[in-house]
């Protein structure tokens, strides 16, 4: 298969809604077959989250693009992503910003994006097996946070890593069904903007779902 094209061919029709060159850019230049397990590299350009195991997926192009377009990024910044998953948004995003610290629960989830991320070259990535309190504390404030997973309220833990003018996407809502939205972090109330629906797994962790729930 011609993963190039088919590649060219994804970023084509994103570009229908995505206005950021930038993000529509990046996409082009990051391998997503190599981010899946072997048996779905044939369809990874169709425009669809697929499994990566234990019961988690890479998430659709069309809402990484939205997720990405929605940090609002110039290439200085500091990015913290709340679930590593596959790998691909870090690389996404390593291609955009200054440096990604991204955090994972699942250990083996966390060194097989590791492992694509090192071969693929990306030196920006700042891996860590994400503990009970959400985000990574050691390491704020952050320019931007990005949640791959959904919450069911918006959780302060990752506001207050945060710079004050950065901004955090998440999707919020129940384990089924979610808003994504966009906080941006001010001095008084806080602007949140809505930027669709979505439909993610739970995030785990104090401040968003018990585990208990995610195995339900």
């Amino acid at each position: 298969m011609d993963f190039t094209a088919a590649r060219a061919g994804l970023v084509q029709s994103l570009a229908r809604e995505i206005k950021d060159k930038r993000v529509l850019e990046a996409l082009a230049r990051v391998p997503r077959e190599r981010f899946v397990p072997p048996e779905y590299q044939q369809i990874a350009y169709e425009d669809r989250p697929l499994p990566i195991g234990l019961n988690q997926t890479i998430s659709q192009p069309y809402i990484v693009a939205v997720m990405t377009q929605g940090l609002e990024l110039t290439g200085d910044e500091r990015v913290l992503e709340v679930g590593t998953g596959s790998g691909y948004q870090a690389a996404i995003l390593a291609e955009l910003c200054r440096q990604v610290v991204t955090t994972e629960r699942l250990p083996e989830l966390l060194e097989a994006a590791r492992k694509v991320l090192t071969e693929l070259g990306y030196d920006n990535v700042e891996m860590h097996l994400a503990e009970e309190g959400l985000g990574w504390k050691p390491g704020a404030p952050y320019d931007g946070i990005i949640a791959t997973a959904a919450a069911p309220t918006v959780p302060d833990a990752l506001l207050e890593q945060l710079k004050l003018g950065g901004r955090l996407v998440i999707p919020v809502g129940s384990r089924y069904l979610q808003e994504l939205y966009r906080i941006t972090r001010r001095e008084g109330e806080n602007v949140i903007d809505s930027l669709g629906a979505c439909r993610f797994v739970s995030l785990i962790g104090r401040g968003a779902w018990p585990e208990e729930e995610d195995l339900l």
